[in-house]
C-alpha cells in the first residue's frame, strides 16, 4: 500500500476523463492544458513526492520481476491499481503532463527536475511485466521520455549547432529542404535562448541527479522490456545514449563490463555506453542490425562530429573531453568486439572504411582519425588485418584529396605496430599486405606522384618520419627504395593518378562496406626514385619542396643516400627559396643534418654554403636565424686553448668550419664579414673572446683565429696588440707564408693602425715595402699588402696621407716600370721571361697606380699598352716626349703569353680609372678588342674594365654599351655570363638604361645554348630588373616582334642603329628559330599583369594588324611573316587574362575542402570579377579587333595569301570562349561567321573523334596505351547523388529515368535482390533505366548490404548484364565514350546543296 500512497499526490480521481481521452487523442506530441486548480495542486509538492513514488515503483517492480520468475504471478502492480480505483490511463495522461512541461523551453528548475521524474515512473511502469496488455506502452511517449535529457539539460552550444544544421542543409539533398520552412521557428528559438534564465550550480546538480535516475529507468527498460519489434525505438535509444557519452568527465577508467546493480554505475557516459551495450543483445532484435546501429552512432563520436537525424555531421571543437570521449569510444569498440568476435568484426571492418571514407581535411582530426584506426586494426586477426590494407591499398588512389591524405596518416600509425607475421595468413596473395614494406613502398612511397601538392608533401615528410621508427623492417623498406644501383634515371615526365572531385568534405554515407577497386601502379627503381625526390626539392608548390628537404635530410642523416655535394648542393639552394618559409626549413634541415655528422666535411661545407650567405637575406627572420646559428657554432664555441684538454665535439666543428672558411669557402667571405658587421653593432665581442683567440693563433687552429681576428678587430678597443705585433715579426721573417693567414694577418695590422706608435708603423712600414718589393708575394697577398700599407699612412690630414701614399707606391710604380722597360724594350727580354714575375709587377703596378695617380707618367701607360701590343721600338726612340698610343688593332701582335696580356689589360683598365683622357684614349681599343680579339681572358677582362669604367665615367661610357652588350651572343660561354652578371648590376643601379637594342639583346640570353646561362638571364631579370621596372616587358613586347623577325618597314619600332654584323648575329629569323622566338614570347606574356596583357592585345591591333589592313605595311614575303607571327601571338594562351582562365574556388584543379565564409567570399568575388573582365574583353573586341580582322580577312582573299590560314586560326582560338555568340561578334560579315561556326564546330567532331580513338579497345577489359594518357577530367560531370540515414524505402521510379536509391530496404533483401552501387566515373553498363552520375575516378566504390551483412570480401566482378538495378562505372583507364557528334556540314556545301535544288 505504500505506492498507493505515494501516489495520492497526482489526485488521479480528480482528473477529468474528458481531459485523459483528449491527452491520447493528441498521441502526446503536445501539451494539453490542466484545470488551474488541479495543476496547482499537483505542482505544490515539487520534486519530492515524484522521488518517493520512483523509489516506492522501483522496489515494487524489483519485487514483481523477482515473483514473475518465482511463480509466474505478474500482476501485482496492475491488480493493486485496479482495487484501488486508480486509472492506469489517467495516470499515463498525468505523467505526459509533466514530461511534456519539462520538455517546453521557459520550463524552470523544478518542473524540469519534476518531467524527468515523471519519465523515469514511465519508463519503470513500462518495464514492469504486463504494461502491453494494461496499455501503458506509447510509441511516441516512450521515444519522448527517452530523450528528455536532450531538453531539461541546459545546452550551451545549442545555438552554435542549430547554425551549423541550418548551414548544413544547404548543401544536402531534397529530404533536408522541409528544413528551410521551419528557419524563422529557429530564430525564434535563438532568441529565447538568449532569454534563458541562467541555472545556479546546486541547481544543475538537481537536474543531473534527475537525469541520472531517468537513465536509469531507462536501462532497467532495456533490460526486461524487449525492442525487438521496434527498431525505431532501438535506434533513437542508440542515438540518446550516443549524445550523453558527453554528458559530464568520467573519473578513472571505463571498464565496459556489466555491472550487478544498475546502481554501480556512477556518471552518465558510464551508463550511455551500458545502454550501448544492452541494445547489442539478441533481446532488442537482429544483433547484426543493432551493431550496426551501435557502431554508426559511435562512427561520429570516434571522427568528432555532431550528427543529427539528417542533414550533413558538423565538426565539433577537439576540447580535452572531446578527445576523452571519442579514446572511451574507440576502446569500447574493442571491448563489443572482443566479447561478439565473429558477429562483430564485419562491422569493425565497416567502422574502419567509414572512419577513412568519412575524415575531413584538417590536421587535427586526421591524427586522431589514424591513430583511432590503428587502435581498432589491433583487433583484427592477420586475415582480416590484409583485407582492411587491401582496401585501404585501393582507398589510397581515391580521386578525393583528404582521402588519399588520410591514407598516409593511417600508414604511419600502422608501422608504428608490430608487424604482422606472413605465416599467419594462408592466402598467398592476401599475405603480400602483410608486411611493413607494402606500407612504405606501395601505400606510402606511392603518393610521392600524387597530382595534389598536398598529399605530395604529405607522403615526403611521412617517408622521412619512417626512418625515426624503431622498426627496422621498416628502415630496410626506405633502404631497397634508394639503395639499388644501375638504374638509368629516365623519369622525364610524372604519371599521376586520380582527379579533383567536386564532392564536399562532408558527406552522409549509408553505413555499410564502402568497396574499392583500382589498377596497380609500377614502382620506380633506385636512382628514378631519387631522381624524383631531387625534383621535388624544386617543384613549384612550397609546401612539397618543404617536405622533399625533410625527406632528403632524413636519408641522408641515415645513409640511405650518400652524402655526395650533388645531394647537399641540391639541399643548400633552397636556402635561397623564393619562399621564406622554404629557406628557413633549409637552414633546419641542414642544422640537423650537421648535428647528425659533424664529421662529414662534405656536410660542413654544404652548411655554410646555405646559411652564410643567409645574412644578407631580405627576409629579416631569416637574416636572424643565420647570425643565430652562426653565434652558436662559430663564436660560443671559442675557448682558450690548453694542450692538455681534447677538444669536444662541439669545438672541434667550430675550428673545421673556421678552416673551411679559410680554405675551400674563401668566396663566402664578404658574406661572412656582413655577419660582424651586425654582430659589432649588437656589442658581441668581448676581451676574454679576443684573448682565447689569441690564445689560438700559434696552433693547428691558427687560420680560424686569424680569420676571426681579422674581422672583429676594428670593432675591438682594447686588443692585446703585443702579440699581434709578434705574429707580424715571425711571418716577415718565415721563408713560407700560407696565403690565407698572411691576408688575415695584414688585415689585422691594418686594422690596428691607428692604435700603434710612429716607430712602430715605419717599422712594418719598412718591412712591407721590402717584402713588396722581392715581388715573391702572391697576388692576394700583394693587394692586401697595399691595403695595410694605406691604413698605416692613413692620418686626419688628407696632404700628409696623399704624400705618404706617393712616396712609397710611387716607389713600387718605379720599380715595376723599370722592370717592364728592361723586359719590352730589351731585345732578348722576352726570350727567357719568368711568367709569373711579369704579372706580379703588372699587378702591383697597377694597384699602386690607384694610389697614386700623380706617379703615373705616359711612359708607365705605354709600357703596359706594349704589353698588349708590339711598338717597343717607339719606346726605345722617345724617352722623354712619347707619341699618342693607337688602337690596339693597328699593331701587331707581340710574343707575349695570354696570361700576362690579361693582366696587362687589367693593369691599363686600373691606370683609366684614374685618368678621364686614358678613358677616352682605350675605350675605343677596347670596344675595336672586343669585336677582333681572339683571345678568351684578353676579351673577358675588357668586359670587366669596361663595365667598371662605366660606373666612373658613365656618360663616356654610355656610348660602347652595345659593344658590351653585342658580348652576349660570344661564341664563349664564359664571356656571355660574365657579359651578363656586369649589365645586370650596371642596369640595376642605373648605370646603364634600357635603350636601343639592350632589351632585345638581353631576350637573346634567355635562349642561350648553355641552359646555365638561359636560367641564369632568367634570374637576373625576374629577381633584379623587373621589380625595379614592373612595365619592361610589356614596353618591348611589340617591338620584340619586329626585332627577331628582323623588319624594319614599320615606321615606328625596330629602328635603333645596328651594324649588319649586330643585325645578323641578333637576328632569329625563319622558320628555324620559331621556337626560340616563341619561348621568348611565352616567357614574357607570363610575367605580364592581365592589364598590360589587356593593353598589349589592343595595341598589337592599332599597331600591326591596322597598319596591315589600311596596307601602310606592304603584305609582302616579309610582311607575311610579320602578320603570320601577329596572329600565332595572339593565340597563345599566355596572352588570355588569367581572371577568365583561372577556376574559382581553388587553385591547381583543387577545391577546398572544408567550406567557410572566407572561402565561399572569394569565389564570389572570382566569379563576378570574371564576369566583369569578360565582358570588357568581349567589348574590346568587337569594337577594336573585329573591324581590322574583317578587313584582313578580304586583303588576304584578294591576295590569296597562306597567312589566311593563320588568321582564321586565331579566330578558332579566340572565339572558343564565345561560340554561341559568334553572329553578334560578326554581324558585318556572315559569311565570316559561318566560316568561324563550321571550324568550331569541325575543331570539336575532330577532338571528340580523337578521344574515340584513343578511348577505343579491343575488348572490353583491355585497353590501348593511349588510353592511359586521357585527360583525367570528365567531359560530363554531374553532382553525386545525395547519401541520408532516414527510414529505409523502397525505390521510387522517376519518369525520366530510374533513380538508384542509396537507402536500406526495410524488408531483408535476399542474396539475389542484393543491391550494389558503384561509384565511378560516369558510363552505364547494364539495364536500360539506370542513371549515370559523377563518381571520383580510378576506383570503384560497392556500397552494400545483405541480410544485414556487408560484403565486405567480395573482390569478384559483379556480372554486367545480370542485374539491371547495379550502376557500373569505369575506372579512369577506361573512359566513357564521349555525347553524340554533331552532323555538321560546311555552309558551302549547303549553298551547294540548296542550288541544285
Amino acid at each position: 500500500m505504500d505506492l498507493i500512497a505515494a501516489l495520492q499526490f497526482l489526485n488521479l480521481n480528480q482528473v477529468s476523463p474528458d481531459w485523459v481521452d483528449a491527452v491520447w487523442d493528441l498521441e502526446f506530441t503536445e501539451r494539453k492544458p490542466l484545470d488551474h486548480v488541479v495543476e496547482d495542486e499537483l505542482c505544490a509538492g515539487g520534486e519530492k513526492p515524484f522521488r518517493d513514488l520512483y523509489l516506492h515503483l522501483l522496489q515494487h517492480a524489483a519485487d514483481q520481476q523477482q515473483s514473475a520468475g518465482r511463480d509466474g504471478a505478474s500482476q501485482g502492480v496492475w491488480v493493486m491499481l485496479g482495487e484501488n480505483g486508480l486509472s492506469v490511463k489517467s495516470l499515463v495522461a498525468v505523467l505526459s503532463y509533466f514530461v511534456l512541461t519539462a520538455k517546453a523551453k521557459g520550463a524552470n528548475v523544478q518542473q524540469r527536475v519534476c518531467g524527468l521524474y515523471a519519465a523515469s515512473v514511465y519508463l519503470l511502469l513500462l518495464g514492469i511485466p504486463g504494461s502491453i496488455a494494461n496499455k501503458v506502452f506509447h510509441e511516441v511517449l516512450l521515444d519522448t521520455c527517452s530523450d528528455l535529457t536532450s531538453h531539461c539539460w541546459p545546452q550551451e552550444s545549442g545555438r552554435k549547432r542549430k547554425k551549423d544544421g541550418l548551414k548544413s542543409s544547404q548543401a544536402d539533398s531534397k529530404r533536408s529542404k522541409p528544413q528551410w520552412r521551419d528557419a524563422p521557428e529557429m530564430e525564434m528559438d535563438e532568441e529565447e535562448e538568449e532569454e534563458e534564465l541562467h541555472f545556479s550550480g546546486q541547481e544543475l546538480m538537481k537536474i543531473r541527479d534527475a537525469v541520472a535516475v531517468l537513465l536509469q529507468s531507462l536501462l532497467h527498460l532495456l533490460q526486461t522490456f524487449p525492442l525487438k519489434d521496434r527498431p525505431q525505438s532501438a535506434s533513437n535509444c542508440t542515438q540518446i545514449f550516443s549524445k550523453l557519452l558527453y554528458f559530464e568527465p568520467v573519473l578513472g577508467e571505463l571498464t565496459f563490463a556489466a555491472p550487478r546493480d544498475l546502481c554501480q554505475l556512477k556518471s552518465v557516459p558510464e551508463m550511455a555506453f551500458y545502454g550501448l551495450k544492452l541494445l547489442c543483445s539478441p533481446r532488442h532484435g537482429e544483433q547484426k542490425e543493432s551493431l550496426r546501429r551501435v557502431f554508426h552512432r559511435l562512427l561520429y563520436v570516434i571522427l568528432m562530429m555532431n550528427k543529427a537525424h539528417s542533414g550533413k555531421p558538423s565538426l565539433l571543437v577537439p576540447s580535452q573531453a572531446i578527445l576523452t570521449t571519442r579514446d572511451q569510444a574507440v576502446h569500447f569498440v574493442c571491448h563489443l568486439v572482443e566479447e561478439l568476435k565473429e558477429l562483430a568484426l564485419p562491422f569493425l571492418q565497416i567502422l574502419l572504411q567509414h572512419i577513412c571514407f568519412q575524415m575531413v581535411e584538417k590536421s587535427e582530426y586526421r591524427n586522431h582519425g589514424a591513430q583511432a584506426v590503428g587502435m581498432l586494426t589491433c583487433q583484427l586477426a592477420s586475415v582480416d588485418y590484409a583485407h582492411f590494407i587491401k582496401w585501404l591499398y585501393k582507398f589510397s588512389a581515391h580521386s578525393k584529396m583528404v582521402h588519399r591524405l588520410f591514407s598516409v596518416d593511417v600508414v604511419m600509425v600502422l608501422l608504428t605496430q608490430p608487424e604482422r607475421s606472413v605465416e599467419e595468413c594462408q592466402d598467398l596473395e592476401l599475405a603480400r599486405f602483410l608486411p611493413h614494406k607494402f606500407l612504405i613502398q606501395d601505400l606510402l612511397f606511392a603518393r610521392r606522384m600524387d597530382e595534389s601538392p598536398t598529399v605530395q608533401g604529405h607522403a615526403l615528410s611521412c617517408l622521412a618520419q619512417c626512418l625515426e621508427l624503431p622498426s627496422l623492417n621498416v628502415t630496410r623498406a626506405v633502404h631497397n627504395l634508394f639503395s639499388a644501383t644501375g638504374t638509368q634515371t629516365v623519369l622525364e615526365e610524372e604519371l599521376t593518378t586520380g582527379s579533383s572531385s567536386s564532392q564536399k568534405t562532408y558527406r552522409t554515407l549509408p553505413f555499410r562496406t564502402v568497396e574499392l577497386s583500382s589498377a596497380d601502379s609500377s614502382s620506380c627503381e633506385a636512382k628514378e626514385n631519387l631522381a624524383l625526390l631531387l625534383r621535388r626539392v624544386r617543384d613549384s608548390k612550397t609546401n612539397v619542396r618543404k617536405a622533399a628537404l625533410q625527406a632528403l635530410v632524413g636519408l641522408l642523416k641515415h645513409g640511405v643516400i650518400p652524402t655526395t655535394w650533388e645531394n647537399l648542393e641540391t639541399l643548400a639552394e633552397r636556402s635561397r627559396d623564393p619562399a621564406v618559409s622554404v629557406k628557413k626549413k633549409a637552414l633546419q634541415c641542414l642544422a640537423e643534418l650537421l648535428a647528425a655528422k659533424p664529421e662529414c666535411i662534405v656536410v660542413q661545407k654544404a652548411w655554410l654554403h646555405a646559411v652564410v650567405p643567409a645574412v644578407v637575406d631580405s627576409e629579416n627572420s631569416v637574416q636572424d636565424k643565420a647570425l643565430e646559428v652562426l653565434d652558436q657554432l662559430l663564436l660560443s664555441q671559442v675557448k682558450p686553448y690548453c694542450e692538455q684538454r681534447h677538444l669536444d665535439r662541439s669545438e672541434k666543428l667550430t675550428w673545421d668550419l673556421l678552416g673551411l672558411l679559410c680554405n675551400e669557402c674563401q668566396n663566402l667571405s664578404r658574406y661572412f664579414s656582413r655577419a660582424f658587421t651586425i654582430w659589432s653593432k649588437q656589442n658581441k665581442f668581448s676581451p676574454t673572446f679576443i684573448s682565447n683567440l689569441i690564445s689560438h693563433t700559434e696552433t693547428e687552429h691558427a687560420a680560424g683565429a686569424w680569420l676571426l681576428l681579422s674581422k672583429v678587430v676594428s670593432s675591438v678597443t682594447r686588443v692585446p696588440y703585443a702579440k699581434i705585433l709578434d705574429a707580424w715579426d715571425s711571418m716577415v721573417r718565415s721563408p713560407s707564408v700560407n696565403v690565407t693567414n698572411c691576408c688575415h694577418i695584414l688585415s689585422v695590422v691594418g686594422d690596428i693602425a691607428a692604435h700603434l706608435n710612429e716607430d712602430t708603423k715605419d717599422r712594418i712600414v719598412a718591412d712591407l715595402m721590402s717584402w713588396l718589393k722581392t715581388f715573391s708575394l702572391s697576388l692576394e697577398v700583394i693587394s692586401a699588402s697595399m691595403q695595410t700599407l694605406y691604413q698605416l699612412g692613413s692620418s686626419d690630414d688628407i696632404k700628409h696621407t696623399q704624400a705618404f701614399l706617393n712616396q712609397h707606391c710611387g716607389e713600387l710604380v718605379s720599380v715595376c716600370e723599370a722592370y717592364l722597360a728592361s723586359i719590352i724594350l730589351s731585345e732578348n727580354g722576352t726570350q727567357n721571361l719568368n711568367e709569373d714575375l711579369m704579372i706580379k709587377h703588372l699587378h702591383t703596378l697597377g694597384v699602386a697606380s690607384l694610389h697614386c695617380p700623380a706617379k703615373v707618367g705616359k711612359r708607365t701607360v705605354l709600357l703596359v699598352e706594349s704589353v698588349l701590343t708590339s711598338h717597343s721600338e717607339k719606346l726605345a726612340g722617345c724617352q722623354e716626349d712619347l707619341p699618342a698610343s693607337l688602337p690596339l688593332s693597328q699593331f701587331r701582335e707581340n710574343s707575349l703569353p695570354t696570361r700576362i696580356k690579361a693582366h696587362g689589360v687589367i693593369a691599363l683598365g686600373k691606370l683609366c680609372l684614374q685618368h678621364e683622357e686614358l678613358v677616352q684614349k682605350y675605350l675605343p681599343v677596347f670596344a675595336r678588342e672586343l669585336e677582333v680579339g681572339t683571345e678568351v681572358a684578353v676579351r673577358n677582362n675588357i668586359v670587366v674594365i669596361m663595365c667598371d669604367l662605366c660606373v666612373r665615367y658613365t656618360n663616356i661610357v654610355d656610348h660602347y654599351v652595345p659593344n658590351i652588350s653585342a658580348c652576349l651572343r660570344d661564341d664563349e660561354a664564359v664571356i656571355r655570363e660574365q657579359t651578363l652578371i656586369m649589365l645586370t648590376n650596371l642596369l640595376q643601379e642605373e648605370f646603364v638604361k634600357w635603350k636601343g637594342s639592350l632589351f632585345f639583346r638581353f631576350m637573346m640570353a634567355l635562349v642561350d645554348p648553355v641552359p646555365a646561362i638561359a636560367s641564369l638571364c632568367e634570374y637576373c631579370l625576374l629577381h633584379r630588373l623587373l621589380k625595379k621596372n614592373p612595365e619592361m616587358f610589356s614596353q618591348h613586347f611589340i617591338e620584340c616582334i619586329f626585332h627577331f623577325n628582323s623588319y624594319n618597314k614599320h615606321k615606328s619600332y625596330n629602328k635603333f642603329p645596328q651594324s649588319e654584323r649586330e643585325k645578323v648575329r641578333f637576328s632569329l629569323k625563319g622558320a628555324q628559330h620559331r621556337e626560340k622566338r616563341f619561348r621568348i614570347y611565352r616567357f614574357l606574356l607570363e610575367h605580364f599583369t592581365d592589364a598590360q596583357r589587356f593593353n598589349t592585345t589592343n595595341k598589337i591591333s592599332q599597331t600591326i594588324l591596322a597598319c596591315f589592313a589600311d596596307e601602310e605595311l606592304p603584305l609582302d614575303a616579309d610582311g607575311a611573316e610579320i602578320l603570320s607571327e601577329t596572329f600565332n601571338v595572339l593565340s597563345l594562351k599566355e596572352l588570355k587574362l588569367q581572371a577568365i582562365l583561372a577556376p574559382a574556388g581553388g587553385a591547381g584543379g583543387e577545391e577546398p575542402e572544408e567550406e567557410n565564409v572566407a572561402t565561399m567570399t572569394k569565389v564570389v568575388l572570382q566569379v563576378a570579377q570574371k564576369k566583369v573582365v569578360s565582358q570588357v574583353q568581349k567589348k574590346a573586341f568587337i569594337e577594336n579587333t573585329v573591324p581590322l580582322i574583317i578587313s584582313l580577312k578580304n586583303l588576304l582573299e584578294q591576295k590569296r595569301s597562306p597567312v589566311l590560314k593563320d588568321l582564321m586560326g586565331y579566330l578558332q582560338v579566340t572565339m572558343q570562349d564565345y561560340r554561341n555568340e559568334v553572329k553578334e561578334f560578326f554581324t558585318g560579315d556572315e559569311q565570316l561567321a559561318a566560316e568561324v561556326e563550321f571550324a568550331l564546330k569541325t575543331a570539336e567532331k575532330e577532338r571528340e573523334l580523337q578521344e574515340q580513338l584513343e578511348s577505343c579497345s579491343l575488348t572490353p577489359g583491355a585497353q590501348t596505351p593511349t588510353a592511359k594518357r586521357l585527360d583525367p577530367k570528365s567531359p560530363a560531370k554531374r553532382p553525386l547523388l545525395p547519401f541520408n540515414f532516414a527510414t529505409p524505402q523502397p525505390p521510387r521510379p522517376s519518369p525520366a529515368s530510374s533513380r538508384l536509391t542509396l537507402t536500406d530496404r526495410r524488408e531483408r533483401p535476399s542474396r539475389q535482390e542484393e543491391q550494389s552501387q558503384f561509384l565511378e566515373r560516369t558510363a552505364i553498363v547494364g539495364g536500360v533505366n539506370n542513371r549515370a552520375f559523377s563518381t571520383p575516378k580510378g576506383f570503384n566504390i560497392s556500397l552494400t548490404f545483405n541480410e544485414g551483412l556487408s560484403a565486405i570480401f567480395s573482390d569478384q566482378g559483379t556480372s554486367l548484364s545480370g542485374e539491371s538495378s547495379v550502376l557500373h562505372m569505369r575506372p579512369n583507364e577506361q573512359p566513357a565514350p564521349g555525347p553524340r557528334r554533331w552532323n555538321v556540314q560546311s555552309p558551302l556545301r549547303q549553298r551547294k546543296t540548296s542550288a541544285r535544288v
